[in-house]
């Protein structure tokens, strides 16, 4: 087991171990556990019930974070298209263009958050799945940023819009802000993502989709959320019968 260090220890004094927060109570409370020298990412984690070994039950869904991810998003469209290059430059997209940048990114270049690319590219751009793949940036239908909505998906990717997609074990890992972020901001975001997993369960799920979930910080202690209290949230707010 890692030896806990004098840091850790003290923000595990500042909550209840055993006890399951409401989202509302534990997004002001994860604020608290900023301790490093940088502008820690504030995390939610879900423990899902799913079988990872039917394609149909693995989840890949991407979600716009009403309150954006604090951070600048440098995004790099690959068309063709003279009209989409024009619809990406003018949506905000750092970088535009083709043949250009697929020999720099066989080159290692590697400045940019986000890819998007239009599907006439596809044949020169899958050659690049070595390099785009392992790092969760290859354009994918499933995530719309391989698409001719250019424009539409550059402004969201700008916003603040993040990729829901379980690991092996079933398991989410979702950054929704900074501890820099307000309570309500921190809220808005959370709930956004749990309102994109419920609505994309898969049918092949029986009982309960979500085991489990909890809020963290880059250096901090998790924080074990009241599952129910959120269930009943978005029941009230028409996501779930």
């Amino acid at each position: 087991m890692a030896k806990v260090g004098k840091r850790y220890k003290k923000l595990l004094q500042l909550y209840d171990l055993t006890k399951k927060y409401p989202l509302s109570e534990a997004v002001k409370m994860v604020r608290d556990f900023q301790s490093a020298r940088f502008i820690e990412t504030v995390e939610l984690h879900m423990r899902l019930n799913i079988d990872t070994t039917k394609p149909e039950q693995n989840i890949r869904i991407p979600v716009v974070l009403p309150n954006g991810m604090g951070k600048t998003v440098r995004v790099l469209v690959l068309t063709t298209n003279p009209e989409k290059e024009k619809e990406a430059k003018e949506a905000g997209a750092d970088y535009v263009g083709f043949k250009e940048y697929i020999e720099q990114i066989q080159n290692d270049w590697l400045e940019f958050d986000a890819v998007v690319a239009t599907p006439e590219t596809m044949r020169e751009v899958s050659k690049l799945g070595r390099i785009l793949g392992p790092r969760g940036l290859m354009p994918n239908p499933k995530t719309g940023t391989l698409t001719e909505d250019v424009g539409q998906v550059v402004r969201e990717l700008k916003k603040g819009r993040v990729e829901i997609r379980n690991d092996k074990s079933g398991n989410i890992h979702v950054p929704i802000g900074k501890t820099n972020f307000t309570p309500d901001q921190l809220y808005e975001n959370a709930l956004a993502v749990f309102e994109e997993v419920v609505k994309n369960r898969p049918k092949g799920v029986k009982g309960q989709f979500i085991k489990s979930s909890y809020l963290t910080t880059t250096m901090g202690p998790s924080i074990a959320l009241d599952l129910a209290e959120i269930m009943e949230t978005l029941r009230k707010r028409g996501v779930m019968a």
